[in-house]
């Protein structure tokens, strides 16, 4: 009978099972890198935008054909290096994102629901990844850039409950306020998506529409989709100081929720100015790209409102 020494015997499950539940106390600092990544990377892509990179790499997933890198030579400018720049921080992103799926997946203690969403940031970059190589071989196609834009947001949406949820329980959610309050909560959310939709279609119609040759890429007026666009965001607004006030008037014990509303104010007021003002100044390239982090920072606050609404045991 021969015996097998500790060197040569397999790696059980249970081993694999202690690692990972050793490795779970890292669940929160992936988290939230995971949601600053999907912020910053909308930075990035919109520096590509900003500055006409968009074609700075001209094939996907080589930067050039036969070159994975862009190279440098005396007639090379920029724009490869930014878009390839964006390329790498979603390689990034993508690493990130399959350590935070890792970890989530494997809490077996935790609810089917909070383990799948665990999943949506990593399906969520290689969707993105696809779209963004099929973006460079439509020759930035308005509609396939705004998609990739929209889809961020709900990539940023999703990491910022994913991190909310990780902090609860999974009991059955309780609610912390009356049923009116939470009606106008979700009338929040739908709000903001005309919001999204139409900063989209404004950025696509003016002159940083990512095409250094065309100043536009969408046939609209705009100054009028401008004035839907402002006119979508205080619609917004309204139902943010409607949802602020009945927060207040709840009981005290709602104080994360007033947290959670107060910070989406001073965010959307913050928002607001940066888009007049850049409106009033004729479109500043930095003002352009403040707006987009601020559109993205108010998406993860947004998301982040309903959930401070109830509790989990």
């Amino acid at each position: 009978m021969t015996t097998q020494t500790p060197q040569d015997a397999p790696t059980t499950p249970g081993t694999v099972g202690r690692w990972l539940d050793s490795a779970r106390r890292f669940t929160t600092p992936a988290l939230v890198a995971n949601l600053v990544a999907q912020i910053v990377i909308v930075g990035t892509g919109g520096a590509v935008r900003l500055t006409g990179s968009g074609l700075g790499c001209s094939t996907w997933p080589l930067c050039e054909p036969g070159e994975f890198t862009p190279s440098f030579h005396e007639a090379t400018s920029l724009h490869p290096f930014i878009e390839f720049g964006n390329r790498t921080l979603t390689g990034v992103l993508g690493v990130i994102a399959i350590v935070v799926a890792v970890l989530v997946w494997s809490a077996r203690d935790r609810s089917t629901s909070y383990r799948v969403l665990g999943l949506v940031p990593l399906f969520g970059v290689v969707f993105q990844a696809v779209l963004g190589g099929i973006t460079v071989l439509v020759d930035l196609h308005p509609a396939v850039v705004g998609s990739h834009l929209l889809i961020s947001m709900v990539l940023i949406a999703a990491s910022a409950v994913l991190l909310d949820r990780s902090r609860e329980g999974d009991g059955v959610p309780v609610p912390r306020v009356s049923a009116k309050t939470r009606i106008v909560s979700w009338a929040l959310m739908v709000a903001l998506v005309p919001v999204l939709v139409l900063g989209v279609v404004v950025t696509g119609a003016g002159p940083h529409s990512g095409d250094s040759e065309v100043g536009y890429r969408f046939a609209v007026d705009p100054a009028h989709i401008t004035q839907f666009h402002s006119a979508s965001v205080w619609v917004f607004t309204a139902l943010l100081v409607t949802l602020l006030v009945m927060v207040y008037r709840t009981s005290p014990r709602v104080d994360r929720a007033r947290q959670a509303v107060v910070l989406l104010l001073v965010v959307t007021l913050a928002q607001g100015l940066i888009g007049y003002v850049q409106y009033f100044t004729g479109l500043p390239e930095v003002l352009v790209a403040a707006h987009m982090i601020g559109a993205a920072m108010l998406t993860a606050g947004a998301a982040r409102v309903p959930l401070a609404l109830r509790c989990r045991a």
